[in-house]
């Protein structure tokens, strides 16, 4: 019962009206085969295609109210291969949403639809099922904007076009990709951060530290995390502080993580900061709200190498950031990650000085200017609202470029045989 209840649910479908075609969930015949939702109409022009697991949802979380935005100009329809993470999907967004298992399915509901871009926020192994459809626009816009190896792939060749944020990207992809066309690279700002982000965490008189580590990754030379490193010296000294309220925001990976050193460091810094107590309020451990709505409650983060520094740097360059470095290459950190220079570095070689002098790197007023001119070249001078504009703009674009080729080929599909 429960399998034959599973399959009747994994063949939803929301049209854009809101109107949902369901099968029965009560008792009835046997369910009706997969495939034939290949032959549903939805009324749309862009596909979200998302291949991966719910623990990956967080990649297109953060995509989906500049994506509710490009709907109201180009119908968008987002499309999983995974039933229970569209399941995880249907409280959080009323675009339409279908579920497709099989590669025949999937390519079936494109040739049935009129589609005409497909987008992908992230480089799943199953981007290729999708990227076999030529008459489609290909476009990756990645699921952050960092410094991290992984947000330069060779896979960037596979797309039509890849939206990066900025001049760093450009200067990114143009440093580590051989023979990869640059003219593919549109720079659209950095459309996730032009929402309204409200603080979700109580009023506090004193001075707020957020402390947010990323994971892990899939293998050492995409790895950036302080966590087993420094994480529990930092929690140690940042409770230490008088009048000092720590937010800890890690990674949502770092929850399913196996690796055995990250897990005891994870725990070990939920204990200290639930065991220690601040005047005036509570030290705070939030593993599920909006990082970006928590950004506007602290005057003060400390991250790693990844995405939330960057975005940090946009919405706030007025308050101090500070990085860290798990490697202990200065020189190489400078090259690699140019937000560095404007901003103290936790290593190995510095950890002891700078966190006995900690407080003292509080002040808004340190590296201001050069944190002001790392976010033009991280971003560009978009301002907030502009890259939403841009995004959109450069989706219309392309959708307008390619109906004319698809024209063009039409007219000209005729070919005289050779006599």
């Amino acid at each position: 019962m429960k399998d034959w209840l599973g399959q009747r649910l994994s063949a939803l479908i929301s049209s854009p009206s809101g109107v949902k075609i369901r099968r029965s969930l009560g008792v009835g015949p046997a369910p009706v085969a997969n495939h034939e939702l290949d032959q549903v109409h939805v009324a749309g022009e862009v596909v979200v295609y998302f291949s991966d697991v719910p623990n990956r949802a967080y990649q297109l979380e953060q995509w989906l109210p500049a994506l509710e935005n490009l709907n109201k100009v180009h119908p968008v329809v987002l499309v999983f291969r995974k039933v229970p993470t569209m399941r995880h999907f249907r409280g959080l967004t009323t675009l339409p949403k279908i579920f497709l298992r099989r590669y025949d399915d999937l390519v079936n509901f494109y040739k049935f639809n009129d589609f005409k871009l497909c987008l992908y926020v992230n480089n799943g192994v199953a981007n290729f099922q999708s990227l076999s459809i030529p008459d489609l626009v290909h476009v990756h816009v990645n699921h952050g904007e960092s410094d991290k190896l992984s947000m330069v792939s060779n896979q960037a060749k596979a797309y039509d076009k890849t939206f990066v944020a900025g001049p760093a990207a450009m200067e990114r992809h143009k440093a580590v990709l051989i023979d990869f066309n640059l003219a593919s690279l549109v720079q659209v700002g950095r459309p996730q951060l032009d929402s309204i982000f409200m603080s979700p965490i109580p009023a506090f008189s004193g001075r707020t530290v957020m402390y947010a580590p990323t994971w892990e990754g899939e293998n050492d030379a995409n790895n950036y995390t302080s966590l087993e490193i420094f994480g529990e010296r930092i929690i140690t000294s940042l409770v230490s502080l008088p009048n000092t309220r720590v937010i800890y925001k890690p990674h949502p990976r770092i929850s399913t993580t196996t690796n055995k050193n990250m897990v005891a460091a994870n725990e070990r810094v939920v204990e200290i900061l639930r065991e220690t107590h601040v005047t005036g309020g509570k030290h705070i451990v939030d593993s599920s709200s909006n990082i970006l709505d928590l950004f506007e409650g602290i005057d003060v983060l400390i991250s790693d190498v990844s995405s939330v520094g960057l975005d940090f740097l946009y919405l706030h360059p007025d308050r101090p950031l500070l990085l860290t470095d798990r490697r202990d290459n200065m020189e190489m950190l400078h090259r690699e990650v140019p937000v560095s220079r404007s901003c103290p570095v936790i290593a190995k070689s510095t950890v002891d000085q700078l966190l006995s002098t900690l407080a003292s790197h509080f002040d808004g007023s340190e590296n201001l200017e050069r944190r002001q001119e790392m976010r033009s070249f991280y971003f560009d001078e978009f301002e907030k609202g502009q890259s939403t504009v841009a995004f959109i703009s450069a989706i219309t674009n392309l959708i307008d470029d390619r109906r004319q080729k698809l024209d063009s080929n039409a007219a000209g599909s005729v070919v005289s045989s050779p006599e």
